[in-house]
């Protein structure tokens, strides 16, 4: 799967037909995240994923591992994001956190729409805003807040064994986990992937809301 024009649309495509589902953020901190559609590149050797040779134009979600010194959720896989400011947008909060967290500064044109709010354990009301990076060559950490930067291939997202579903705690509803080489990544995280994989690249319609976190993710 080529990170290329015809991607690109396809993505804008499904966004643009899909009815969100906001959440009413109540005594919730807010927040946003980017899910940025970049180029492999030269990749990352993570859990049996091999990292290509050379610069691969195959398309890729950029995460990163949070830095250990992190009062919460440090060395826990994330998505580059953060609190939304007051007068600010999702929009304009995932932009400044994707500068912050990985040098990388896009404008308003990178984004192509918005996925369903997820509701976290942890007390955020957290809006995914889907953003198209292109080559995004050159990422920089911010060590303050990112341990290791991703570029891990849409394709690993598409498993036929993804998504994970069990449940801890006695939950009500099953902890959702998505699978990435012989590890895995837990909600909210995954269940953001999830909805992107299911929306943007399969074209189905799916909501992810009612998934639980594993216990350590909610704290």
């Amino acid at each position: 799967m080529l990170c290329d024009d015809s991607l690109k649309e396809h993505i804008r495509r499904h966004l643009g037909s899909f009815e969100l589902h906001g959440a009413t953020p109540g005594a919730h901190r807010v927040a946003a995240v980017a899910v940025v559609v970049a180029e492999e590149g030269e990749g990352a050797r993570l859990g049996g994923v091999a990292a290509p040779s050379e610069w691969s134009r195959e398309a890729a979600l950029i995460l990163t591992r949070r830095a250990l010194g992190l009062r919460h959720h440090p060395d826990q896989w994330a998505l580059p994001g953060g609190r939304v400011d007051a007068g600010e947008s999702a929009e304009q909060a995932a932009l400044r956190e994707l500068a912050e967290e990985v040098g990388l500064d896009l404008d308003a044109n990178a984004v192509l729409g918005r996925l369903d709010d997820f509701v976290t354990r942890s007390g955020f009301v957290i809006t995914p805003v889907v953003v198209w990076a292109g080559p995004a060559r050159t990422l920089v950490a911010n060590p303050d807040e990112v341990a290791s930067i991703h570029r891990i291939p849409v394709s690993e997202f598409m498993r036929p064994d993804a998504p994970w579903l069990d449940r801890e705690d006695n939950s009500e509803e099953p902890v959702l986990r998505m699978p990435v080489g012989n590890s895995w990544i837990a909600a909210p995280t995954a269940a953001v992937l999830y909805q992107f994989r299911e929306l943007c690249i399969a074209g189905r319609a799916t909501r992810v809301a009612h998934f639980e976190q594993p216990l350590f993710a909610r704290r």
